[in-house]
């Protein structure tokens, strides 16, 4: 059965995606979507997307300090301002990526208020990094990490 036939929301906890399928999430649309839609949409962007996110952001290298630290460049400076940075996160492959979803927000957000919601999708996404991260350390056992 799939979602649909369920009723399901994609991003509920009983509908459970590997990594690899959260990587072939298309961030930038679920940023278009989320930020400008809302409802279910931003309920996926912060579920899906956020994880989805996390998983690539992981997989080129990049820390969740990082991301946290851009979080607080959005809170302050706004998602534009973020967008024109040359080097939103660290990473050759990492910035161009996460500069193209701060743009895609960017192009939506206009207020106060929608930088915070950036603001606090990057630091969801941060936190399912550390989250993974953590994890991944204390199963990799002594020597193995």
């Amino acid at each position: 059965m799939t979602d649909s036939e369920t009723g399901m929301h994609p991003s509920s906890p009983t509908s459970a995606r590997s990594d690899d399928a959260l990587a072939t999430l298309d961030v930038t649309a679920l940023l278009r979507y989320g930020m400008g839609c809302g409802g279910s949409h931003r309920s996926t962007l912060f579920g899906d997307g956020a994880a989805g996110a996390a998983v690539v952001l992981d997989r080129l290298g990049v820390l969740p300090r990082a991301v946290a630290f851009l979080a607080e460049v959005v809170r302050s400076g706004g998602t534009a301002y973020a967008a024109a940075l040359p080097e939103p996160v660290p990473g050759d492959a990492a910035a161009p990526l996460v500069r193209d979803w701060l743009r895609s927000a960017a192009s939506l957000v206009h207020t106060v208020e929608g930088d915070q919601d950036v603001a606090r999708w990057l630091r969801s996404v941060s936190a399912l990094m550390a989250l993974r991260l953590t994890y991944r350390t204390r199963t990799a056992g002594p020597g193995t990490g």
